[in-house]
This record gives structure tokens, sequence and C-alpha cells, in this order.
């Protein structure tokens, strides 16, 4: 939907607000969370394991570590430091084998936490999903996949990042490569990712498909209150929080959990959202 009156979008905020609030937004973000964070060790796994058949495959060598900054990067340091640190111990035990029975089941069990977004996802732009089962687990399973091959792309970009470096020295002033270096397109990279991976959400995970221009302000919704709530959480961790108080060792997981709920409550409001705007819109059917 597009239009010039501002207020309408302000109305959309409202709408989605309550819509959210009756939905019981707030329990099916639990659910969404949990799954996620279930979710989270397979998807790497899963990730690793592709990229150690490109690896067979092409020759080329991608750092496990290059990878999980592309998942984890985006995180606060507090939130992502004890995940990834149990991440590490665990890839260091396993094996990095695709096409086995424990592949296949780590994709399955990844797929879950699409699962989980597809059915929030559906209930809050006010739709039915009429794909059976297996299409909609197809379609979970497709996402894990063309995840981790995103992840291993860009990951694989980064190793021409250096070599990018050096040409652009030798072609333009300082001034010039400070903008464009290595670090700041990685950094790019890592930013950007989680943005495709919202509006991937949006276009293909409903029960109905979405136009990009009727998607977008959801997304940018959903992006900007995640940047907020990033630095938020983060700061009130390192001041305020004493999980490990609570939790003990479990102290990292669970803030990692209370992170992803606050994420997951923050992408299904950016559904209704869009679906309040579809609502607004006159050329489209009342949900």
């Amino acid at each position: 939907m597009t239009t010039n009156d501002p207020s309408v979008y302000w109305r959309a905020l409202i709408s989605a607000l309550g819509r959210f609030n009756r939905k019981n937004g707030w329990v099916m973000s639990s659910h969404v969370a949990m799954s996620m964070m279930l979710a989270l060790f397979p998807f790497v796994l899963f990730t690793v394991a592709l990229s150690g058949a490109v690896a067979e495959m092409w020759s080329t060598d991608v750092q496990r570590a290059d990878m999980i900054n592309l998942v984890f990067g985006a995180w606060p340091d507090q939130i992502s430091e004890p995940i990834v640190s149990e991440l590490n111990a665990v890839l260091s035990a396993s094996g990095s084998k695709l096409m086995t029975i424990g592949g296949i089941l780590t994709l399955y069990f990844a797929s879950n936490g699409v699962d989980a977004v597809r059915v929030a996802m559906t209930q809050a732009y006010h739709e039915d999903d009429t794909r059976p089962f297996w299409r909609s687990r197809l379609v979970c399973m497709g996402f894990v996949m063309a995840g981790g091959a995103g992840v291993l792309a860009i990951a694989v970009l980064e190793l021409a990042l250096p070599l990018y470096t050096s040409l652009l020295n030798a072609a333009f002033p300082d001034e010039v490569t400070e903008v464009f270096s290595s670090d700041n397109l990685s950094r790019g990279m890592i930013a950007i990712t989680p943005i495709l991976a919202v509006l991937a959400c949006h276009r293909w995970l409903p029960g109905h498909s979405h136009t990009i221009r009727e998607i977008f302000p959801g997304v940018i919704l959903t992006v900007v209150l995640w940047v907020l709530a990033g630095w938020g959480f983060a700061y009130y961790i390192a001041q305020f929080a004493s999980y490990s108080a609570t939790y003990a060792g479990l102290a990292g997981a669970m803030a990692a959990l209370i992170f992803l709920y606050l994420n997951a409550a923050i992408l299904i409001l950016g559904a209704e959202f869009n679906g309040a705007l579809l609502q607004e819109d006159p050329n489209q059917e009342s949900a």
C-alpha cells in the first residue's frame, strides 16, 4: 500500500498493537523464540556441513568463524558470546557430513524454527495457509537450505575482500578506500543479512503471497525496532541484569532466549502492521 497520508501508518500501527494483544501475540512470540532457540544449533551445523561439501567440490576453504559471525554478528556481544562459545564446542565434536541421517535430521529440526515463524506470520496477516503439511514443511526446509547457502555465499565473498581492497587501494585515494574497506563491507554484509531474512519471511512464509510494496513497511518497522531492542537489551544486560545469580550456568542461554523472545514479538508486530495496512487499503478485501 502506498499513501501520502502519514496518519494511515499511525492508525495501522495502533491497530497492529491491538491485534497483537488480542491474538495472544506474546504467547506466540514465546513459541517462536523457543523454536528458534532449538533451531539455532541445527541451522549452524547444517551450514557448516554445507560448507564442508562445498570445500570438497570446489577446494574452497571457508572459515567457520566467518559463518558464525554472519549468523550472530548482529546480536549484542553480551548475548552472543556464551552461545557462540558453546556452539564452537559442539562443532568441534561433531562431523561435517551433509548427506547422512544426522544431516537430514539436522535440516528437519532447523526447519521447525521457520515453521513457527510461518504459523505466526500467517495469523498476523489474518490469512489461512491452505498448503498441505508436506508442502509447508518443504517450504520451511527450503528456507533453511537457502539461508545456509546464503550465509556460505557471503562467507565465500568475504574471502575475496582482501583482494578487492588491494585493487581499490591501487586505483583510488585513501579517503575513498576507507569508506569501502573490507571491514566496512563485512559489517555491511552482517547488517543486510537480517534484513534479507525478514524480507523473505514476509514474502514467502504466510499463507498468501504479497508484493514487495505491500510488505516493505513491516520489514522497515521490524528492522528499526530490532536495532533499538538490541541496543536497549545490551545496555540492560551490561548495567542491571544478573541472570547468573538466578540461572547460574544457564544464564547465557536464558539471556539469548529472552532476546529471541523480544525479536519474535517485533517480527510478529511487523506482520500485524502490514496486515493492518492491507485492511486500510480499499483495494484489499477485509480480513
